[in-house]
């Protein structure tokens, strides 16, 4: 499920620079795919054998979503700060939640998850690492997202 959504998520670019009229420079290019490939490499086995590649992930993913909200309400002229925490706190619990769903209902029916939660001291460092990604966000974003918003 990680890799099928990351590679529909490498068209996001594409589809963002036709949509609202943006360009992404290259390195944002870049960035946004390398998220996707951390994941869906993730899957082959790093998850479970290199301590630190979930936070790095979860960080990476965090900051691709709080760009885009910072973004979003820059150009509304809105501020970005509550709108990136709140955004990234409801996906972030969200996406822990769908965890542990798919998880109960694997067990009930007696299958391999396709997700699988690590428990409850994963979640906590996963929050901590969405968050962490955005705060770096609102630290760097209008210098590194400045092109989207001419």
């Amino acid at each position: 499920m990680n890799a099928a959504l990351a590679f529909a998520a490498t068209f996001l670019p594409g589809l963002f620079e036709r949509v609202f009229g943006v360009e992404f420079r290259p390195w944002q290019r870049v960035y946004a795919d390398a998220a996707m490939l951390t994941h869906s490499a993730g899957m082959l086995g790093p998850y479970d054998d290199v301590w630190w590649w979930d936070h790095v992930t979860h960080t990476h993913s965090a900051t691709l979503l709080a760009g885009i909200v910072h973004v979003v309400a820059r150009r509304r002229g809105r501020d970005p700060r509550p709108r990136v925490i709140g955004a990234v706190a409801v996906v972030g619990v969200g996406w822990e939640l769908i965890e542990f769903a798919i998880h109960a209902v694997a067990d009930r029916f007696g299958v391999e998850p396709i997700l699988v939660p690590y428990g409850t001291r994963d979640t906590a460092f996963d929050l901590l690492f969405d968050f962490l990604g955005a705060l770096i966000v609102l630290a760097v974003g209008d210098r590194l997202l400045g092109n989207f918003l001419d």
